[in-house]
């Protein structure tokens, strides 16, 4: 594996796209050939048309030649496309390396106001982490990734640790399931098809395993008899409409069947595609191999299981041709054989295709998981402890700053203790909680994190930093924010988490907030909280002096030759220097 992601995708990118080139060249060559073959049996049939037995010889040759070259196109294509893809994949890798990833899916379908951090610390939306990280091919895959990132699980950390090291390490495989993924579009989720298994209600008898068959059999006999009138063909026409009165019995309910196999099936292709992904690679950690274990049965893999049903499902969509089904049908009941098969492997399968889905999903979600961790080869991954300190991190920085311009601190909060962090406006303070919070979410969750080293027990985040009023809710901003910070003090009765706080009781008077942040942090710590709040209230940082979990900290700011600087460090300390009434004089708003 290249160790430097900027050149491995420029190769990578070089390679597939002149494999693209080789690939179209190749693509007209066999246009050209075909009609070349077209055109030769044509010219052939008129001039042997005297001669019958060579024209349908010269005919018959040019069809199977004419398939054939049919068939090497049709493979070629797809080996294209699947170039075309990758070439996409890397060309997106280095744009997105670049900083230009903000026209990528937001992910905002998965924002939860209410939910314990992810509103506050732009996990979705324009710009998110989300957005930034998202490689995801499938629509589960996304909906996976962003339930990882919402989960706020602290357990088997470093299990998920190993998945990713080792997705990471397999870059020509996790954009060749992409590239796959991509290659077929499709309509109905994998939920809805599992609903749709489930509750499905099985309408065709048994004797459908052989009735077909032997009706086939029959329907030849009669056709041969009468093509040599030994008897009437009368009774071929007559056994035709007894074909078509069998199957017009069952025929609203394969109707309904082949309405919904024709939303699915497209699916279906899809998953059978990447389960055979899966299936063919060898992976070491103990998830992926359990992952992969799931979608092996003792005597078939699921990607030929699903692409058998594939099967099914397009020999009942041939249906559609008027012709095909009234002879298909009068003599063969292949619409009742098709939907058989199709009920049968529904029968046998309709339990175990969930867990086939939630493999592909998996892989999908992780795969770009995998991919940030191969993008960030300077991030480290924490080392997972379980001593007195919460977060001991040298050089921690946000991830979705530019690294040339990112400033990055220490930080080291042991268990139960409570920072408090003053600090002028803009000076640094929500940026370095988002940075904190991020830190915890992407270790929780198996990432390397943006910072030189890192010492890491587990803890679930709980934060308030942004908080809104709701005119349908009839809620002002205040009352909101007393709900949010109920909501906290609530969660940390049952268990620890790590709590986020930006200036709190923004609703009320100066006075009135000091009084009940105040009180506030001291309720926290004694429930034995952890956490860190910012303020530019300097009168909570009394607090430090009378209780001793709580230490203080502060963002700096200073006025050199008439202009305000910034150094964006985290110090130990109370912030002495505030910069409103300079910033409203500097922009002539005074």
């Amino acid at each position: 594996m290249e160790n430097n992601p900027n050149t491995y995708y420029k190769d990578q990118l070089e390679t597939h796209q002149t494999a693209v080139k080789k690939y179209n060249k190749a693509l007209f060559k066999f246009s050209m050939l075909r009609l070349s073959i077209f055109l030769a049996a044509v010219i052939g049939i008129v001039l042997t048309i005297n001669n019958w037995k060579f024209a349908v010889g010269i005919g018959v040759l040019g069809i199977i030649v004419f398939i054939f070259t049919l068939s090497k196109y049709t493979d070629i294509k797809y080996q294209r496309n699947l170039h075309k893809a990758l070439v996409s994949i890397n060309e997106d890798e280095i744009a997105i390396a670049s900083g230009n990833f903000h026209e990528r899916p937001t992910g905002l379908e998965f924002q939860n106001p209410t939910h314990f951090y992810s509103l506050d610390i732009d996990l979705f939306g324009k710009g998110s982490f989300f957005q930034f990280i998202n490689r995801t091919s499938i629509l589960e895959g996304t909906t996976k990734l962003a339930n990882a990132l919402n989960a706020n699980d602290i357990h088997d950390v470093e299990a998920r640790q190993e998945v990713i090291k080792e997705l990471a390490s397999k870059a020509n495989w996790r954009q060749h399931f992409s590239a796959v993924a991509t290659l077929i579009k499709v309509e109905t989720p994998a939920v809805k098809i599992i609903e749709w298994l489930k509750s499905h209600q099985l309408f065709l008898p048994k004797v459908m395993r052989w009735l077909p068959l032997v009706f086939s059999i029959l329907s030849m006999v009669i056709i041969v008899l009468s093509s040599f009138e030994i008897i009437a063909p009368i009774f071929a026409f007559l056994w035709l409409f007894v074909g078509l009165i069998i199957t017009g019995i069952y025929l609203k309910r394969i109707n309904d069947l082949s309405a919904n196999t024709d939303k699915v099936k497209d699916t279906f292709r899809q998953y059978a595609t990447l389960l055979d992904q899966i299936e063919q690679e060898n992976f070491t950690c103990n998830l992926l191999k359990e992952k992969q274990s799931q979608i092996q049965l003792e005597h078939q893999k699921a990607s030929a299981i699903f692409a058998k049903f594939s099967k099914h499902l397009d020999a009942l969509d041939n249906r559609n041709n008027l012709i095909s089904a009234i002879l298909g049908n009068g003599f063969l009941l292949t619409d009742l054989k098709n939907s058989y098969k199709v009920e049968q492997w529904i029968s046998q399968y309709h339990e175990t295709v969930a867990n086939w889905f939630e493999v592909v999903s998996f892989f999908d979600a992780y795969n770009s998981l995998g991919n940030y961790a191969f993008n960030h080869p300077e991030y480290t991954f924490p080392n997972i402890t379980k001593d007195k300190t919460t977060i001991d991190a040298k050089q921690l920085g946000h991830p979705l700053l530019n690294a040339a311009k990112r400033v990055t601190s220490d930080l080291t909060i042991n268990n139960h203790e409570f920072f408090i962090v003053t600090g002028a406006n803009m000076a640094g303070k929500s940026t370095f909680l988002r940075t904190v919070s991020l830190h915890i979410v992407m270790a929780n969750v198996g990432l390397p994190v943006c910072a030189a080293t890192s010492n890491y027990q587990p803890i679930k985040l709980i934060t308030s930093m942004r908080t809104s009023d709701s005119l349908t809710d009839d809620s002002s901003y205040f009352f909101s924010e007393l709900t949010r910070l109920k909501f906290i003090v609530d969660a940390i009765q049952t268990e620890p988490y790590f709590i986020i706080l930006d200036e709190i009781l923004k609703g009320t008077n100066s006075t009135d907030k000091a009084i009940g942040s105040k009180k506030f942090v001291e309720k926290l710590v004694a429930s034995h909280a952890t956490g860190i709040i910012a303020t530019h209230d300097l009168s909570l940082c009394v607090i430090e002096t009378e209780l001793e979990p709580v230490k203080n900290y502060y963002f700096d700011a200073q006025i050199i030759n008439d202009e305000l600087f910034f150094d964006y460090k985290f110090k130990k300390g109370v912030c002495q220097n505030m910069n409103a009434s300079f910033l409203l004089k500097k922009m002539e708003i005074i």
